[in-house]
């Protein structure tokens, strides 16, 4: 073969593999593109009160008999999450949530105020929430939960208040929201004394709602058809909150913006029985909407504290329980102190950011995951407040 034969040869071989690399290059960054994970439509942070890992350990046991039977425990993404306060190693459910949906812990108490805060005697910086952000940037926002609606972890995402015993100035800041149109289903307990506090303080509580577009309800029967801007006030804490649950996803599920959503269920095992129950009612709840959530859906298990629940014995096959034993009962094999405690709490998730969820992380964390699963900026202006 003569020389320049040759020469076309090598040049052809050049150009072939210059051509293979370079499709193999954009290959794989269409395929580095494709797997880049995709901005949250929605949040739901679902938060158990008092669900320690020992709590929901307890829970398996009594509900499966066996370790880590419930779905909550099946989520792809899981850490283990301090949840101290900023004046406390052990902290309440007000500076719990207030260092969830802030991103900034506080002190013991104090409801979305900055530790400048003293509880009961001074305001302190507010404290923007996740679903004030959600608000001002056009999303439905919702806040469940199976005790009273002006309770901590419920009014953490929409109060500011240095008190958390404040019961009438929370139910003004619900009324005066500092984002949008404010929160648009508020479902909880504590009817009769959220009515008193209000009335005691000079408001018509229905009044000023029926202005403001909701609807209220004394009932669940009545809250679980209801699509529309609503505030549901039980005098049961003994109401099925699942049912309400997927009520309330369908009614925010219609804001083509998406929605966050924030439900509480309380799983404190001083009720001994009662504490172990609800960890089922909690299990359901993350079942469900981890099921019939889209692809575009960020879900969120966390404990707000831990709880002094302590498994000490039995066996498989053993029930964890027999009757209606409190705290103190008569099994050795499981011990409860009516106390929170300080240990880390489990945090499980699943959807877009989650992956951001492993390690060790801080309960004020949880605010800039999700945050940027939204694809938002801490104080970033918003593009279009709502509307609605």
């Amino acid at each position: 073969m003569s020389a320049l034969k040759l020469d076309k040869a090598r040049m052809s071989v050049i150009a072939s593999v210059l051509v293979l690399f370079i499709f193999s290059c954009g290959a794989l960054g269409g395929a580095n593109s494709a797997q880049q994970p995709v901005r949250a439509r929605n949040v739901v942070l679902i938060i158990g009160d008092a669900g320690g890992i020992p709590a929901l350990h307890a829970g398996s046991l009594y509900h499966h008999n066996k370790p880590n039977g419930l779905f909550l425990q099946t989520l792809p993404q899981i850490a283990l999450m301090d949840s101290s306060a900023a004046d406390a190693w052990v902290t309440d459910s007000a500076a719990g949530i207030s260092a969830i949906v802030t991103g900034q812990k506080t002190n013991n108490g104090v409801l979305s105020q900055a530790p400048n805060a003293v509880r009961g005697k001074q305001d302190g910086t507010i404290l923007k929430t996740i679903l004030e952000y959600a608000e001002e940037h056009g999303l439905s926002t919702g806040v469940m939960t199976n005790v009273p609606a002006t309770d901590a972890t419920a009014a953490g995402c929409y109060a500011h208040v240095n008190d958390r015993s404040q019961t009438a100035e929370i139910i003004k800041h619900l009324l005066a929201p500092r984002a949008g149109d404010g929160v648009d289903v508020l479902i909880g307990a504590g009817r009769q004394r959220i009515m008193d506090a209000v009335q005691a303080a000079g408001i018509d509580l229905g009044a000023e709602l029926q202005k403001r577009g909701y609807r209220f309800y004394a009932k669940p029967e009545e809250a679980v058809t209801s699509n529309g801007r609503t505030v549901a006030l039980f005098d049961t804490m003994d109401f099925d909150l699942p049912a309400q649950v997927t009520n309330t996803v369908k009614t925010l599920s219609r804001n083509p913006k998406g929605y966050f959503l924030m439900v509480e269920c309380d799983v404190h095992t001083d009720k001994l029985k009662i504490g172990l129950d609800h960890v089922a009612v909690l299990d359901q709840i993350v079942r469900q909407i981890v099921e019939g959530a889209g692809e575009d859906t960020l879900v969120i298990f966390c404990a707000d504290h831990s709880f002094d629940i302590r498994v000490r014995g039995g066996k498989p096959g053993q029930p964890l329980l027999e009757g209606n034993e409190s705290a103190g009962g008569a099994k050795p094999f499981i011990r409860v102190d009516n106390g929170h405690t300080g240990e880390q709490v489990l945090v499980a998730a699943k959807g877009p950011g989650a992956e951001k969820i492993h390690g060790f992380i801080a309960n004020n964390d949880l605010f800039g995951i999700m945050l940027a699963a939204y694809g938002w900026k801490p104080s970033e202006a918003p593009k279009e407040i709502s509307q609605r």
